[in-house]
């Protein structure tokens, strides 16, 4: 007789009592039935500042706003590389950048590289997996052997599938909702199961046979938001796209950010536009935790909820994402776990946590060893009362070598917990770090990062030892 497990078999081999073979299955079985199902759920460009739990008053996000509730949210979430192919792979592999090196959207995982992502792992494990949505690197097609259910997409794709200027067709993020139901109808209680799903929204559809329309949402959500006037941040005045250098000014997508929000009109349509595709995405989480319920998965099935990066709503007269600013690399992320007793749940953790962390804790809360090449840690000790960490990360690195053939600024940075550095990299010498422009912040007294201090003789002590981290984190990130 074979079983699904290696190990299962391997062990049978061994044993040579009927009883006690019957006992050691038994024992697997339980095992098996005891793992939880895990949904993670990864959406596209969405700053931390967009959901309700987090503050924002204006946004509609109750589902999501749910799961805080009854779940730990992390307040202090950031990415290491602030772009969607390249801090993709630093979530499947629990890498940074600098180890993985995926910096373009062209590579594809290694065979090796893709049995060591938490997908991998999970199915060499005996998990039911499944992938939606946006794979982001490279084709999804590499990850045929390890998905068990694959309705990944290739590049950015469109959010209807017809006109998308006329919004003909359903929309891309219901379509998804479907597909989730699908695969949950298709689960069962005696094998676990893990779904990642990474919705397109609330990445702009960047075409430019829409450029009036740089959001296409649901029209479904069209109502939201709609006798709202929702505040332009203060760094979007003109005053702080002219503070910085020209070369930032030329590759920071002056033209996007005209399209989106040069006039009081346009910036309104765009976050309102862009804020109904994170309700649209909230929608969905709703769908599935019916679903759960439906199913009978619900008091098994932990839910893990973030983002790929950040994303600039015309601060300092930027559009996109790339730099080390908050606004760019800081994401929402929140853990629902049922199991967690009355004691833990909405409870809101000030730790710095970063993307990385995501693989090894997927894996660690499916009671499987993460691989030592993974550089994230398992954020399992913040969600136990019982189980609280004598000490935590206090700084982290960036990265960000992608250039895009010039139009985007290499850069790398430093920050701790009161420290901002940034350094924009010569594009000829990206790999020796060399700087071109840098920039420091006290976070203490300046959180919108509004005033360099790099050139400050008073801060040239400080200036000194974040270059030091820096560099030494650069190597450690290796």
């Amino acid at each position: 007789m074979k079983f699904k497990y290696p190990q299962i078999n391997r062990f049978l081999t061994q044993c040579s009592s009927y009883l006690f073979v019957v006992i050691c299955l038994s024992a697997f079985a339980i095992a098996d039935n005891q793992r939880p199902n895990i949904i993670f759920l990864l959406t596209d460009d969405q700053r931390a500042d967009t959901i309700g739990a987090m503050g924002n008053s204006i946004i509609h996000t109750p589902e999501i706003d749910t799961l805080a509730e009854q779940g730990v949210m992390f307040k202090n979430t950031f990415v290491t590389t602030s772009i969607c192919m390249t801090n993709r792979a630093c979530i499947f592999t629990g890498q940074y950048a600098a180890r993985h090196r995926i910096w373009d959207f062209n590579t594809p995982f290694t065979e090796e590289q893709l049995a060591d992502t938490y997908l991998g792992q999970l199915k060499a494990a005996g998990y039911r997996t499944g992938f939606i949505g946006k794979w982001g690197v490279e084709h999804p097609k590499q990850a045929d052997g390890i998905l068990d259910f694959n309705k990944g997409f290739p590049g950015q794709s469109r959010f209807f599938e017809g006109d998308v200027a006329l919004k003909q067709g359903q929309h891309l993020t219901a379509k998804m909702g479907d597909q989730a139901i699908e695969f949950l109808e298709g689960s069962d209680a005696d094998t676990p199961f893990h779904l990642s799903i990474s919705f397109k929204a609330a990445h702009v559809q960047d075409s430019r046979d829409i450029l009036s329309d740089q959001f296409p949402y649901d029209p479904v959500f069209g109502h939201l938001y709609e006798d709202i006037t929702i505040p332009v941040p203060h760094t979007a005045a003109f005053e702080y796209y002219e503070r910085q250098p020209d070369f930032i000014k030329e590759s920071m997508s002056r033209d996007r950010w005209a399209i989106r929000f040069r006039s009081p009109g346009n910036f309104q349509k765009s976050v309102k536009g862009y804020y109904r595709l994170i309700s649209g995405v909230d929608h969905v989480v709703g769908r599935i935790r019916e679903q759960l319920e439906k199913e009978g998965l619900a008091e098994n099935t932990i839910i893990i909820f973030s983002s790929d990066n950040g994303f600039f709503l015309g601060e300092y007269g930027f559009a996109g994402k790339w730099t080390p600013h908050e606004a760019s690399i800081r994401v929402p992320l929140v853990v629902y776990d049922p199991r967690l007793n009355s004691s833990e749940k909405g409870k809101v953790r000030n730790e710095m946590t970063l993307s990385i962390d995501i693989a090894p804790t997927i894996l660690s809360l499916a009671g499987i060893t993460p691989p030592s090449g993974m550089q994230g840690v398992d954020l399992k000790p913040l969600l136990n009362s019982s189980d609280e960490p004598e000490s935590w990360r206090n700084d982290f690195f960036y990265e960000h070598w992608f250039a895009a053939g010039g139009r985007i600024v290499p850069s790398e940075g430093y920050r701790d917990q009161r420290w901002k550095y940034m350094r924009y990299l010569e594009p000829e010498a990206v790999e020796a770090g060399v700087a071109r422009h840098e920039e420091l912040y006290d976070l203490a007294t300046d959180p919108h990062e509004t005033v360099n201090l790099a050139a400050k003789p008073a801060y040239a002590a400080q200036l000194a030892y974040v270059r030091e981290q820096w560099a030494m984190w650069r190597k450690k990130a290796q």
